[in-house]
């Protein structure tokens, strides 16, 4: 499916106007100590002419047959390019924490980088994470690597969004 750039779309956004839009699709999750399962999402990149993209993820678990199970995992953010084909982002989760990324932009592709991991008291361990978007044949594609619960950075999830 095609997009069309917004007439309103600040010129600093002009790295990040792939992604715009929302998304749909499914993934997978592993990581040790932890039950791996599928999961459906939809992902929203948004903008209101400022110059950051709103970004909101929604997901819910799935059995084998695609059926949802449960409720997954849930987080918002603010996307900027910051010039010559740097981002930052700045992330916040429902299960305590908020986080800091920064990163680069090369065409239909990112990658990202925590610089700080702030957490809750209440929220499990966790200290560093990497991302990567890409956009391949018309899909958004994407994965997740984090360190956790005394664990190196390894991948933690994946997954394959097509816009809707």
């Amino acid at each position: 499916m095609a997009f069309e750039i917004p007439s309103d779309l600040h010129p600093q956004l002009m790295p990040l106007a792939w992604l715009l839009g929302a998304w749909h699709g499914n993934g997978r999750s592993e990581y040790p100590d932890t039950e791996p399962h599928a999961f459906e999402q939809d992902v929203m990149f948004t903008h209101d002419g400022r110059d950051f993209v709103h970004y909101f993820s929604q997901s819910w678990i799935t059995d084998e047959s695609g059926e949802r199970t449960g409720v997954g995992a849930l987080e918002t953010g603010f996307l900027r390019s910051v010039g010559e084909g740097k981002i930052e982002f700045v992330l916040t989760k429902p299960t305590g924490y908020a986080e800091i990324w920064y990163g680069e932009i090369d065409g239909p592709r990112m990658t990202l980088a925590t610089d700080i991991v702030a957490r809750t008291v209440s929220a499990e361990e966790y200290t560093a994470g990497q991302r990567m978007y890409g956009l391949v044949e018309g899909s958004l594609m994407y994965a997740i690597d984090i360190a956790a619960g005394g664990q190196p950075l390894q991948s933690q999830l994946w997954g394959k969004l097509n816009r809707v």
